[in-house]
Parts: structure tokens; C-alpha cells; sequence
């Protein structure tokens, strides 16, 4: 599934998000408060938190590794031919560099696959099928040349769930685009996306997305992926991943399907984050982009730089 049929995850999954994985008020509740014991802690990209409840803020990102934890993702090749239809094909080798066979599911999926250009453009997240042999294959719209970088996140039988990420060139004429500017909303169709929140580095930040078709509120969600939403945040200085999921999850008795959907998301460090929210109506899967910047407000103005001093005024 593609960027323009649905947001993966970003799962998000951004997931995760993705996570991704991967991100924005009342923003972060009451003053020191950590998150609500509600929201999903099986995400592995997720900060871990202390015993105080303090979120730990020296973790390193997902996907910014080949090999993790014995792990590894081997792309079947590393550079491909333009194509609106490119069959990628990829296995998971475990320590002796045996393909893995067995998962976990995560989200209703066996593995989640983000797949995005360096330049953030062409986000997609697809779910591939798992061969006999270990092959996972999955179709990827590459129309656009450039370097993308592919990420594998799953949860091997018996394991701890990994976001592993490996570069993929697509040969031709590479137009990098500038990142989109920070924004508090995103229009998909005809849906707007609205973000309230902002992220603050090392800590549990919330972000709640409201979506509205043709300026009404939607309040009838779909699940997608065991959620009604499903992010993805991006680091773009390195494409650290983080994936990440909502409060709470759709039968719980709590979470209405919209139009908010609410997330936890912890930023290992300050700097520009992408944001890609999937979610679900009328049956189709659309994705949601933003980006945000750790520690600013989106919509709030930048301070101006202060003017120079004039000359024989410093002390």
C-alpha cells in the first residue's frame, strides 16, 4: 500500500512511529506528570521509563542500524531502477545468518515496512509476505530517484522487537526537497488533519490528532493495525526512528474513534522531526504528514535573532 492509498505506522506505525514511530495543548498534562499507565508500553521504539516514572532520555533511535542484537536486514539488492511497481525483496538473518522464519505479530502484522526518501518525501508503509524460505516481498512505489532508507520493524519468535534500517539507491536524476515547514495541520483528500501538542527532547510529550472531513468532525474511525491511528516520527537530521502508538485502542471502553486520537511520543534529542499519522475511514488507509521541531510549538513565531550591536558599544 502506498503513501496516496492510505498514512506506514507508521504503526504511527511510525508504529512505534514511523515511529517512527519516529514527534507534538495541554501537551504534556499536568506539570511533571508521566503518562497515563493507559497507553501502549509494548512499543519498543518508545523510551523506556525509570522507576520513577521519568522518562529516560538517552536512547538511541530504531533503524539507524544494519545489525542489531544479532540481527540483520539483507536487502536482496541495494540499488534498483526507477519504478512505480519495484518488487522489493529482503530476508531477516539471525547471528549464524540464517533467514528468521518465525515472528510475533505487532499491531496485527508479522513485520511493518517504512519505507521513505532521505529528503522525507515518499513515505510509504506496507506489510510484506513472509515466504517459506524466510523471503519477505512486497511491490514499492519508487517512481522518484534518490536514497531512501528501508525499515524492517518486527519481533522475531522468543526476541525483543527491533527496528532495523538499511539504505536502498534508486538510479536516476535526484531533485532533494527541502523539509516542509513546521505546521499544526495537514490536508490528505479531504480530510484535515489538525496537531495539538508539541515535543519536548528527553521527555513523554502528547500529541492529540483530530481529523475532520469537509470541516466536520469524524467520529467513526476504523481500526487500522489494532488502533484507530497509527504514527511514524522520523529524526531528520539521521532518520532515527520512532514508532509510536495511541492511548488506549479501539473496545477498550474508553477511546472513541475520533475525531482525537492521542499519543505518547519521547525525542531522544532538539531538532526537526517528521511526522506520518495513518488512519482509516470509509475504508480506505490515508497518511497524515508533518513536521515538528523539539521544543517549539507548532504555529508559534520563531523569536528574531537580535540585531548586531553597533560598533564601540561593547564593553
Amino acid at each position: 500500500m502506498n503513501a496516496s492509498s492510505k498514512f506506514a505506522g507508521f504503526t504511527v506505525g511510525l508504529a512505534a512511529v514511523f515511529g517512527l514511530a519516529f514527534g507534538a495543548g495541554d501537551a504534556f498534562g499536568p506539570e511533571g506528570a508521566a503518562p497515563p499507565d493507559t497507553h501502549d508500553t509494548s512499543t519498543h521504539d518508545a523510551a523506556p521509563v525509570s522507576t520513577t516514572g521519568s522518562p529516560v532520555a538517552d536512547q538511541t533511535p530504531g533503524g539507524l542500524m544494519v545489525t542489531d542484537s544479532g540481527y540483520t536486514l539483507a536487502l536482496d539488492t541495494a540499488q534498483v531502477s526507477a519504478s512505480a511497481d519495484l518488487p522489493l525483496r529482503f530476508r531477516i538473518l539471525d547471528a549464524d545468518g540464517v533467514p528468521v522464519t518465525r515472528y510475533v505479530d505487532s499491531h496485527d502484522k508479522q513485520l511493518h515496512l517504512i519505507a521513505v526518501r532521505r529528503d522525507m518525501s515518499g513515505f510509504q508503509h506496507v506489510h510484506p509476505v513472509l515466504d517459506a524460505a524466510g523471503t519477505w516481498s512486497v511491490p514499492l512505489d519508487l517512481t522518484r530517484a534518490g536514497a531512501y532508507r528501508v525499515f524492517a520493524d518486527f519481533t522475531p519468535d522468543g526476541g525483543d522487537g527491533l527496528t532495523l534500517g538499511a539504505d536502498l539507491q534508486v538510479a536516476g536524476a535526484y531533485d532533494p526537497q527541502p523539509l516542509p515547514p513546521v505546521a499544526a495541520t495537514a490536508v490528505v483528500d479531504e480530510y484535515t488533519v489538525t496537531l495539538d501538542g508539541a515535543l519536548q527532547p528527553g521527555q513523554a510529550s502528547k500529541l492529540t490528532l483530530a481529523v475532520s472531513r469537509d470541516g466536520q468532525p469524524v467520529t467513526d474511525l476504523q481500526p487500522y493495525l489494532g488502533a484507530y491511528g497509527h504514527l511514524v516520527a522520523l529524526r531528520a537530521a539521521d532518520l532515527g526512528y520512532l514508532h509510536v502508538h495511541p492511548d488506549g485502542h479501539p473496545g477498550d471502553g474508553v477511546t472513541a474513534p475520533g475525531p482525537g486520537i492521542d499519543f505518547f511520543v519521547t525525542t531522544p534529542s532538539a531538532g526537526d522531526y517528521r511526522l506520518f499519522l495513518d488512519f482509516q475511514h470509509d475504508g480506505v488507509v490515508r497518511t497524515a504528514e508533518f513536521t515538528l521541531t523539539a521544543g517549539q510549538i507548532p504555529g508559534a513565531a520563531v523569536p528574531a535573532a537580535p540585531e548586531p550591536m553597533p560598533a564601540g558599544h561593547g564593553h
